[in-house]
């Protein structure tokens, strides 16, 4: 069984007996970055996670509506126990919830390993993969959501808050009527999650919180918890918050953009940076970018992780559909912004908001590792509009076609994991199985009246 550093656990009950916090709320990541988890009295948190909360492994084969997929050491093996355990530096009093922390768990199988399919651990030994090269990786992560309102006359129930046309990057009651982003900014610059600024997205309802880069544990951590509480704030107001990739047919869809550079060891130097360079890009730079374009049809799959993802790629929608990099020019999947010096970066742009944060920032963090290791080299980038098929390679068009590339980049699967690649590409062709026997609106609209 598995023995726990549990020195800190008692000190930390203390300290929040003291803050008048009377629950902490254990949690941790599936692969589709829900937040599962359990709330504990702190009165009695060092004794009860101790020696780590059991919960069942196949919680990480759950689909969102409540099935459960046979991954491999579930369901087939009897439904056996991973154990989770608080990592107590990630305590946060909840700011909406008084009373409350919530604590970021670790999960290990009973006999003290990592669970190689918990999306933390993934991430974690990514990083460590940069370690060997004596660098550090730090993200900056973007996420777009629309809030939706109930809405009895719509097939779903719901539609867009807030409604209006070109209120892109406006703030305020013209797009914001009921405060719901306002509210939710300051509520979330209470959180600790390093929020800085909020406004308005391109599309009708849609919204954007931007985070503060860091080191890409603790960014994913952030922005797994800011994707928990943006719909726990609407939830609150009576709203509906969603990531889908793509949620209407007549408005765009919802990006998870993230800025990648890597630091020295020691955080003294920026290694994207090269002012003796034409375009200030050191070599580091451009083997990172060129390891992101070879591994761009893998990562597909973790970064557009749903059938409805690749509704979201086309040509004129400002999401990627061609695997190709540019100069301060969003039409390419990889940008590099113009600044450069210690903000020297690319903004891998692949990624839409149904991604699981730890997911997608591990499997990128993997491409730039090994296009670095590699020493890999770009081809030239982009001039121009990016959305010419004979220009550049195009992405998969559908996640079947992905998860066949994720299955064949052995290399990529080495770095991210064989166990954990196995168990998501098992729970996502289950997607895929079930979605083709599900009758859609779109097959009634097209067929029942004619034929």
């Amino acid at each position: 069984m598995a023995h726990f550093d549990t020195s800190g656990l008692q000190p930390a009950a203390d300290s929040l007996t003291e803050q008048g916090i009377d629950v902490v709320r254990l949690g941790y990541a599936d692969l589709i970055g829900t937040d599962r988890g359990r709330d504990v009295l702190v009165n009695r948190f060092a004794r009860t996670v101790g020696g780590g909360v059991a919960f069942c492994r196949s919680v990480y084969g759950t689909t969102p509506r409540g099935g459960v997929v046979d991954i491999e050491g579930g369901l087939s093996q009897g439904l056996p126990d991973v154990v989770a355990f608080p990592d107590v530096s990630t305590l946060r009093p909840v700011p909406w919830e008084p009373g409350v922390a919530h604590c970021i768990a670790d999960v290990y199988n009973p006999d003290g390993t990592p669970s190689a399919e918990n999306p933390r651990m993934v991430l974690r030994a990514v990083v460590e993969k940069f370690a060997e090269l004596d660098m550090v990786p730090i993200i900056g992560p973007e996420l777009e959501f629309y809030v939706l309102e109930e809405n009895k006359k719509s097939p779903s129930g719901w539609s867009r808050y807030g409604e209006g046309t070109g209120n892109v990057y406006t703030s305020g009651l013209k797009g914001d009527p009921e405060n719901v982003l306002l509210n939710s900014l300051r509520q979330l610059g209470n959180y600790g999650i390093e929020v800085t600024a909020a406004n308005h997205e391109f599309c009708s309802g849609q919204f954007e919180i931007n985070m503060w880069h860091g080191p890409a544990l603790d960014a994913a951590d952030r922005a797994h918890r800011f994707k928990t509480a943006i719909k726990e704030l609407a939830r609150m107001s009576g709203k509906l918050a969603t990531f889908m990739a793509k949620p209407f047919n007549d408005e765009g869809g919802s990006g998870y953009h993230m800025h990648f550079s890597c630091w020295s060891k020691d955080g003294s130097t920026p290694l994207f940076d090269d002012p003796t360079t034409p375009d200030g890009l050191s070599k580091v730079a451009r083997h990172a970018i060129a390891g992101i374009l070879k591994h761009a049809p893998a990562l597909t799959a973790v970064a557009n992780p749903t059938i409805n993802s690749y509704k979201r790629f086309g040509p004129d929608t400002l999401a990627p559909w061609l695997i190709d990099w540019g100069l301060d020019n969003r039409s390419a999947m990889v940008r590099i912004p113009p600044e450069r010096g210690g903000a020297a970066r690319m903004e891998v742009r692949l990624g839409d908001a149904t991604a699981n944060p730890y997911l997608a920032m591990a499997a990128i963090g993997a491409a730039i590792y090994l296009g670095i290791r590699d020493g890999l080299e770009p081809p030239a980038p982009l001039e121009g509009y990016g959305y010419d098929p004979e220009s550049a390679p195009m992405l998969p068009q559908s996640l079947g076609e992905a998860l066949d590339a994720l299955e064949a980049d052995k290399e990529l699967v080495e770095a991210l994991g064989e166990y954990f690649v196995t168990s998501f590409i098992t729970y996502k062709r289950n997607e895929l199985e079930r979605f083709s026997r599900f009758v859609t609106d779109w097959e009634f609209l097209e067929y029942a009246y004619h034929l």
